[in-house]
């Protein structure tokens, strides 16, 4: 069953608040702290504490150094060196964390107009920025490995001033690494920091939530206190919903499909599962008569049905949708007719009898036995059924 991660960072998102949330989950931080003591940088804990912002109360977590670093500044293949030589990370974990890095390394190269190898990381480079981004590669495999997705990241406005001097927020490594992805420009101060920004473009699907069960809430408290929202990054972690339950339809535009193949693709579909098939005329771009193929599937035959349209229509692509149907009861009885039996397929609701129809193959086994009309056949069907 998959997991899913879904981030909402309502004040931003930065390092702390990430591990933070997620220790609010229920991670444990000595947990954390374990996975991270093959590290070699200088000596560090996690100091985990309880907050509240606008009336939300949350986890907030801070690393703590045991001494000033007297070398900040680090280059990309210092900090490549110091998180492949540490023996407490898992491999998928060493490559995230990476991933994290060389995410923010071509950011500020791309800004600075250098090379990544000439970049040197200033606050990103700090013990606290590794162990965040070095804890949030970790803390993933520390819940199952979830599918991760987030809402769209409010960025701030205003300045700051960092190791290059007074930037404007969101300070352009931000913004570059949040390129073709969902933001909005709102608030005030530095609500997405680099780190931040880099853990949701690398771990994350940034857009719309997906479809899934929440089990679990966690608050991430950041550190400072706006005006206008509370400072939390709220993540709910569940399980995705079982695309077998429910119904299904499945749609194709085909422009350049002959009735045979049409024909040929509905048997097809019902033949592998299908509840339902059908073709629709339709006025397609620049005039084009063309047809709509609707295909109804339960969930669990959902990817089946897919693969027989992909593969025996000409479209090249499908679109699809959960639909709700109420369905009848059903159920089959035999009536005898002047030349033998045939079923009748009866729709009830609450046992009340509000639809019934002859089986058409038996009808016409029937009729072409007797040599009459199916017609008559299907009539003496239900004055049967009527009597009975």
């Amino acid at each position: 069953m998959r997991k899913i991660l879904y981030l909402e960072p309502v004040g931003g998102i930065a390092g702390d608040m990430f591990l933070a949330a997620v220790v609010d989950l229920g991670v444990s931080p000595d947990a954390i702290a374990q996975a991270l003591s093959g590290l070699k940088v200088p000596g560090w804990k996690l100091a985990v504490s309880r907050a509240v912002r606008h009336a939300i109360s949350g986890t907030h977590l801070d690393v703590v150094l045991d001494e000033r670093e007297a070398h900040p500044h680090r280059a990309y293949s210092d900090i490549q060196r110091l998180i492949e030589a540490a023996d407490t990370l898992s491999e998928k974990a060493k490559a995230r964390a990476l991933a994290v890095f060389r995410a923010i390394g071509e950011a500020e190269a791309k800004v600075h107009g250098v090379s990544i190898n000439d970049i040197h990381f200033h606050e990103v480079g700090a013990v606290d920025s590794i162990v965040d981004i070095c804890g949030a590669a970790v803390v993933l495999e520390l819940l199952g490995d979830p599918e991760v997705h987030a809402a769209p990241p409010p960025l701030g406005s205003g300045t700051i001033r960092v190791a290059h001097g007074s930037m404007p927020i969101p300070v352009p490594a931000t913004l570059e690494l949040l390129r073709d992805v969902p933001v909005r420009f709102e608030g005030v101060g530095e609500l997405t920091t680099p780190t931040g920004a880099a853990l949701l473009k690398v771990l994350t699907r940034i857009g719309h939530p997906p479809d899934f069960i929440v089990e679990r809430v966690g608050y991430g408290v950041g550190t400072k206190d706006f005006k206008d929202r509370p400072n939390v990054l709220r993540a709910s972690l569940g399980r995705a919903e079982d695309k077998a339950e429910g119904l299904w339809v499945l749609e194709a535009n085909l422009d350049d499909s002959t009735p045979q193949l049409l024909g040929y693709l509905v048997e097809r579909l019902l033949a592998v599962g299908a509840l339902d098939s059908w073709v629709t005329p339709v006025v397609m771009k620049k005039g084009r008569p063309g047809h709509l193929l609707s295909v109804m599937v339960e969930g669990g035959k959902r990817e089946a049905v897919m693969d027989v349209v992909l593969r025996e229509s000409t479209t090249l692509g499908v679109r699809f949708h959960r639909v709700e149907r109420q369905a009848l009861e059903r159920d089959w009885v035999e009536v005898e007719t002047p030349w033998g039996r045939v079923r009748v397929k009866r729709g009830l609701r609450g046992g009340e009898v509000l639809n019934a129809h002859p089986e058409f193959e038996d009808c016409r086994r029937v009729a072409e036995a007797a040599g009459v009309p199916i017609k008559q056949v299907m009539t003496a069907a239900m004055a049967a059924l009527a009597k009975a």
